[in-house]
């Protein structure tokens, strides 16, 4: 189906990563309707990817902190911004929300079959239904074909400011050798790998002439600290010490980058770093990092996926993902797949 609009609202409020998936649909929005004003509605956890986005005007930040209240604000917000065209991208209870107060005549959701929290309820068309383990940004692009919109190559948009791209080189500025980037942390328990093998691989690299650089939030810096004290050339640990968008401009720049399920191996694959992935308890079928599924790496073991947040048995799927196996894909990347 074809629409008019003018004033158009995304609805994606959640993780890094699949805030940075949706980025190829913002993009195809663009292209589609040069016009019209285009705004997202989002949490400030990946609020910095949207800044100065090439395909957006507007980001409409929620404060999960204010609690009822400040959700009834926001909603207002919303409504006041007289939106005539919605994609509600997120599919629960609380996006259902956002959707119905914009007011707008079309608002475009997940078929019932995939919607959650009765989200079905707040949509006037939907898209048909979708694997529930598909693809996520085949999802989402699943909404740029129901509108009809031109084809094109998957285009993510970010880029950094001249300020935060000077930061980025002074970051890196005492390596002497290309890099890989290892981003070692997750917010699942169970999608952790282990500080030894991080560390095994980091010598690995050492031997193949790149040196490591360790990348994610303050809560990466535990096992980033117990990574390093095993390696035998200490990494560059950067955990904690960037923004969002710097850690971007960082995994921009490594020749390769390794790690679990995650925010950060999302972002690589934005920048069109190779990715070398490694999963246990949930499934790169549904998740894998876009350009670089021949890179994966699954622990098979009989319970994965288990799509469990803590696993109660050592996380064996992701002991069953070797140093070795990890380095056999660096190989091949370093020798053009």
């Amino acid at each position: 189906m074809r629409v008019a609009a003018e004033h158009i609202l995304i609805v994606l409020l959640g993780a890094i990563g699949d805030v940075t998936r949706a980025l190829p649909l913002a993009m195809r929005m663009r292209a589609a309707y040069p016009a019209a004003r285009i705004a997202w509605a989002v949490e400030p956890q990946a609020a910095p990817l949207l800044e100065d986005h090439p395909a957006l005007d507007e980001r409409l930040i929620f404060e999960r902190a204010g609690g009822a209240l400040g959700f009834v604000r926001f909603l207002r917000r919303v409504r006041a911004g007289g939106f005539d065209l919605v994609l509600d991208l997120q599919r629960h209870l609380k996006s259902g929300l956002v959707s119905a107060a914009s007011g707008a005549a079309v608002r475009v959701g997940f078929h019932r079959r995939n919607a959650k929290e009765l989200n079905w309820l707040f949509n006037t068309h939907t898209i048909d239904p979708v694997e529930p383990r598909g693809c996520k940004l085949e999802q989402y692009l699943r909404f740029a074909a129901l509108l009809e919109l031109p084809e094109m190559r998957p285009r993510f948009g970010l880029t950094l400011r001249t300020e935060e791209e000077a930061r980025v080189r002074a970051l890196i500025a005492r390596l002497e050798r290309p890099f890989a980037a290892l981003f070692v942390a997750s917010t699942w328990e169970s999608r952790l790998w282990f500080p030894e093998g991080f560390a095994a691989v980091a010598d690995g690299l050492d031997t193949m002439g790149l040196d490591t650089v360790l990348v994610g939030g303050a809560d990466a810096r535990g096992i980033a600290a117990e990574s390093a004290a095993l390696a035998r050339r200490p990494p560059l640990d950067l955990t904690g010490r960037t923004s969002l968008r710097e850690a971007y401009g960082v995994l921009a720049r490594a020749r390769l980058a390794i790690g679990p399920d995650s925010g950060p191996m999302h972002l690589a694959a934005a920048a069109g770093t190779p990715v070398v992935s490694l999963w246990g308890a949930t499934t790169p079928a549904r998740s894998a990092p876009f350009g670089s599924e021949d890179l994966v790496l699954v622990g098979r073991v009989r319970c994965a996926p288990c799509y469990r947040r803590r696993c109660p048995i050592g996380r064996q799927c992701m002991q069953a993902i070797t140093p070795a196996r990890v380095l056999a894909q660096v190989t091949r990347v370093l020798e053009g797949r």
